[in-house]
Order: C-alpha cells, then sequence, then structure tokens
C-alpha cells in the first residue's frame, strides 16, 4: 500500500494516522485497529528484530562462607548481640511470608558472627 502520509515511521506505526499497528500472523495482512489501513505482508519482509535476554546469576551461600566472611555483612546498626554483648550487628531482610506479612530480619553480630532473627 503507497500511502503519502505527513508522518515519518515504519512499519511498526500506521503510515496514515500514526498507531501502533498489531503483529503480523502467519497468513494475511495487517489491518491498523484505529483507521482500518491495510498493510500487506509484504512491507514486513525486511524486518528483522534482536534482543537480550540477561539472567541473574545465583551465587550459593552457605554457613560456612558466611561464618568466614571478613566485614560486617551488611548496614550496621546498634543492637546488642545476645551472645557475647557486643552492640553493633549488621543486618540483611527477606520477604519469607506472604506478600502482606513483615519481612524477617537476620542479625550478624560483627565480632562473634551470632546469628538471630525477627520477625517484622
Amino acid at each position: 500500500m503507497s500511502t503519502e502520509s505527513p508522518l515519518s515511521t515504519s512499519t511498526a506505526f500506521c503510515a496514515r494516522c500514526g498507531s501502533i499497528l498489531p503483529l503480523l500472523q502467519e497468513f494475511g495482512s495487517v489491518k491498523c485497529y484505529t483507521c482500518k489501513a491495510h498493510y500487506e505482508a509484504d512491507n514486513y519482509s525486511k524486518m528483522k528484530f534482536q534482543y537480550t535476554i540477561h539472567f541473574n546469576t545465583i551465587s550459593v551461600i552457605t554457613n560456612e562462607n558466611i561464618l568466614h566472611t571478613d566485614g560486617p555483612e551488611g548496614p550496621v546498626v546498634e543492637r546488642k548481640c545476645a551472645k557475647c554483648g557486643y552492640d553493633r550487628m549488621s543486618y540483611a531482610t527477606l520477604q519469607l511470608r506472604s506478600a502482606d506479612e513483615g519481612q524477617t530480619v537476620f542479625y550478624t553480630c560483627i565480632k562473634c558472627k551470632y546469628k538471630e532473627t525477627e520477625n517484622s
């Protein structure tokens, strides 16, 4: 379809009205939902799409790895350790229960590495 248009478009947009065109199906042409213009499948023959999927890497953390770390494991707060009495602990939070309940806070003593949890 050759339509003169004041819009500068690609084949993903209607040349007549500028609306986003639906995806090309296996058979047939593409019809604009807004102005009902028809576009033949040949308009899409040279169209290429490229995309990249980035996956998160998962690191395995064991109790052995946690006990032998040198610095604090997270932000440090003033909280007294129940084991050694030191007054500074690092913490981390996780959502272990359903979303409408509070997070679980994991505290780690900076001095003796004693761990305790608290449900918020």
